[in-house]
């Protein structure tokens, strides 16, 4: 992954084993202006903007100090040299937010334009700016309730706008490039930025200021991208999920809780979340998604108060397996194999809000990645 050339330095703005889950989402959203549907010589791309760093400016506080989401989707288009040339664009602001404040609104409105799009045919591929601290999520989350053979890319920066050699004019040339590639297609939802292209299910985020800070970790990414060309590294595998029909969600996913393991672990944390009205739990565990009695003494009243409980891992790598030191035949636990904490809760929050709650086609769902 060497370093790329810089194209600007500164810019200015889940098939269910079960069939309990077929239905789609109804197309809502509307376009601020439709693009055309006519013969078209260069491919269609819809870029909607969300905000996050890719569109922050510098702010006095430190050297380093920004405000995400100062810089409109429009202007960061215009704002990189050639990007035009790809793909006849046209550019819509879902949000202008840092992606910590990324919230379930936004994720549906993303998801309904994104499908509204594809079924009226206004453009070939998606492209999404974002923020990078929760991009995993919105990239895993689209790559559940969307499924489409049309590219959606999601790409943002690790520097603001107005940083020297700003990543961000690069990134979502490259992301363009990817969107429009015709080896793109079948393939999901990705994340581009950095020459790198990842799986929405693989991808995370491993260092919070370093560029390279993207990473596929138990699978590696699934190409590589540079201004001359779009290479990926397997053919595209056909998508085993169907749509979770979640035409009742209202917008909003039930409520799952994380709860982070460590040494000398209690359950009062736990015992607060199922008197909180959670739905489900995700233990990020220690090891192979393991906790102390006492904590899996709690995850058991969760179980028996009706939550779903999901055991994952705060190690980073390696997939947490069934039956291991914790049965989780004997518990009724689900195993989240390869996702990490973050993606398992969405998932486990798609899945109830879809009508998903027999804890054993809840199990089968997380296996549906799984190739």
């Amino acid at each position: 992954m060497g370093r790329r050339r810089w194209l600007c330095s500164v810019v200015t703005g889940l098939c269910l084993a079960s069939a309990m889950v077929s239905a789609t989402f109804a197309a809502q959203t509307a376009p601020e202006a439709p693009m055309s549907t006519a013969t078209h010589s260069r491919p269609r791309v819809l870029i909607l903007a969300t905000g996050g760093t890719i569109a922050g400016k510098a702010d006095a506080r430190s050297a380093i100090g920004y405000d995400a989401g100062g810089v409109s989707g429009q202007d960061l288009i215009a704002g990189v040299p050639g990007l035009d040339k790809l793909a006849t664009l046209h550019v819509e602001q879902i949000a202008n937010i840092g992606s910590q404040n990324m919230n379930d609104g936004v994720w549906f409105a993303l998801a309904k334009r994104i499908k509204a799009a594809f079924a009226a045919h206004e453009a070939d591929a998606v492209v999404v700016t974002h923020g990078t601290d929760t991009m995993e999520e919105t990239a895993f989350f689209l790559q559940t309730v969307l499924k489409s053979p049309y590219p959606v890319v999601v790409t943002g920066a690790m520097r603001p706008s107005t940083a020297i050699s700003a990543d961000g004019p690069a990134n979502l040339y490259e992301a363009v490039k990817v969107a429009v590639a015709p080896q793109a297609k079948g393939r999901g939802v990705m994340v581009v930025l950095n020459d790198t292209i990842h799986a929405a299910r693989w991808v995370t985020k491993v260092s919070t200021t370093d560029v390279q800070t993207f990473h596929s970790i138990n699978a590696g990414p699934i190409g590589y991208v540079d201004p001359a060309s779009v290479r990926f590294l397997a053919p595209a595998v056909q998508a085993k999920a169907a749509v979770p029909d979640l035409s009742h969600a209202e917008g909003k996913l039930p409520r799952v809780e994380i709860i982070y393991g460590h040494s000398n672990m209690d359950a009062r944390q736990i015992d607060h979340a199922i008197e909180d009205g959670a739905r489900g739990i995700v233990l990020a565990g220690i090891g192979d998604g393991n906790a102390s009695d006492e904590a899996l003494a709690g995850l058991d009243r969760a179980v028996a108060k009706g939550l779903l409980v999901v055991r994952a891992s705060r190690v980073g790598s390696g997939l947490v397996n069934r039956n291991v030191e914790v049965s989780d035949d004997t518990h009724g636990y689900v195993v989240s194999y390869d996702l990490n904490p973050q993606k398992a809760r969405i998932l486990l929050q798609v899945l109830i809000a879809g009508g998903v709650t027999d804890v054993h086609a809840v199990q089968a769902a997380f296996g549906q990645g799984l190739y």
